[in-house]
């Protein structure tokens, strides 16, 4: 008997997404013929998408070009997008042309999509929702979707927004009718229940777990913080941090990780400099391959959550962020995120909540001044990230509403 097809759908692309990554994994390993088309997004996701695939047992389909190599539909996918956005934001019918206006490369994934029959079809963004849709409704079919974001609000709050509209409308002609839907935090799950009143699967954005290694008290080095992410820029709390370290009584190092927006680096450092914060203090670093990521992290002492809150969807979300910090054993300070607040509430031995640059301040004043607290922190941290922050526990979770949407269909 032949293995069941399962085709999963990204308008991003592979590295940038390790939901993606960790579920095509866990469906490949259960003995499912995984099949991923997705679509360029940046050039070192690129460089980071052809290490990652060449070791990976399932298959994976770049549609729409890029604008090094397939120049022609690069083109072409801009153009439609460009185009269809355009009529879109002047007629305001979304009936005709939103499928194709979600996401730049949303029409070549509806055309690649239909080339691959399937017994289940599993969107992880809005951009790659009409595609599964469409698909799995011509070979009679069912599709899931994975919110990692509440979507209609993940730019800003303005509901009279283009964006809102667009997402509303896709979300609206979809998602009541899916097999299943997955969310990556309990508030962006109930507020999709809310919105749907149906059955909703909370997958958290937790890592395999990491590799058992033994961390030794920082007795009197200068504390080390962390933060990352694909982008260092602004709407990222890293202003706050810079206050907050130039107010603390202690030599910090703040070590930031990602790919700075233009301009971005240098107004940190000027920010740094009128708090009183000497450069050397401040590292930065480029973006890393996803599995890297822990080996960095280890070197650290406290990982810093800075969720701002700037839209709905931030205060809904648990970054994979903060899951990160936990697995790799640091101390987390969180900004008090209503989801950031729940987790930590959970889970209290991981970390502490702050409100204001003066509260992670005096975070970082409290562990810098009590060395063996921090330790046992950080400690407890890997413990939990161990027993229950991981994919491992999710994975369960995720396969078993596979299997169920699987049986239901036959």
């Amino acid at each position: 008997m032949s293995a069941e097809r399962i085709v999963m759908i990204s308008s991003g692309q592979p590295s940038l997404n390790p939901r993606l990554v960790k579920e095509a994994d866990t469906l490949t390993a259960a003995g499912f013929e995984v099949t991923v088309l997705y679509a360029y997004w940046n050039d070192w996701g690129t460089r980071y998408d052809k290490e990652l695939l060449f070791e990976k047992k399932w298959k994976a389909i770049r549609v729409g070009g890029d604008p090094k190599q397939k120049r022609f539909a690069w083109f072409f996918s801009r153009l439609i997008f460009k185009l269809t956005r355009g009529r879109l934001q002047k007629t305001g019918d979304f009936n005709k042309l939103a499928d194709i206006a979600i996401a730049r490369s949303s029409y070549f994934l509806i055309e690649e999509a239909g080339k691959h029959p399937a017994d289940l079809y599993i969107a992880h963004n809005l951009g790659a929702l009409p595609a599964a849709a469409n698909t799995a409704a011509a070979y009679e079919k069912p599709y899931g979707f994975d919110a990692e974001d509440f979507h209609r609000q993940e730019v800003n709050d303005d509901t009279g927004a283009f964006h809102f509209k667009i997402c509303k409308f896709i979300e609206d002609k979809y998602l009541p009718w899916a097999a299943y839907l997955t969310a990556s935090s309990p508030l962006i799950t109930e507020q999709y229940v809310s919105l749907y009143n149906r059955e909703i699967t909370t997958l958290l954005n937790v890592f395999p777990k990491t590799a058992l290694t033994t961390r030794t008290e920082n007795k009197d080095k200068p504390l080390k913080l962390f933060w990352f992410s694909q982008t260092i820029g602004p709407n990222r709390g890293l202003e706050l941090i810079i206050e907050a370290v130039g107010l603390s009584s202690t030599a910090t190092e703040l070590h930031l990780l990602g790919q700075p927006t233009e301009g971005y680096r240098q107004q940190l450092e000027d920010q740094a400099g009128t708090a009183g914060i000497d450069k050397s203090r401040i590292k930065f670093y480029p973006p890393v391959k996803g599995d890297e990521i822990f080996k960095m992290a280890r070197q650290f002492d406290i990982g810093i959550a800075s969720e701002t809150g700037f839209c709905l969807n931030n205060n809904l979300a648990l970054s994979n962020k903060i899951f990160t910090y936990i697995q790799s054993g640091l101390a987390v300070a969180a900004s008090d995120t209503p989801a950031q607040c729940g987790l930590i509430a959970q889970y209290p031995r991981t970390g502490k909540i702050y409100h204001d640059a003066k509260e992670l301040a005096d975070i970082i004043n409290f562990y810098d001044q009590n060395r063996a607290q921090l330790l046992q922190t950080q400690k407890a941290a890997f413990e939990i990230g161990q027993t229950e922050l991981n994919w491992e526990h999710e994975a369960e979770k995720f396969l078993g509403v596979i299997n169920n949407v699987l049986a239901d269909n036959h």
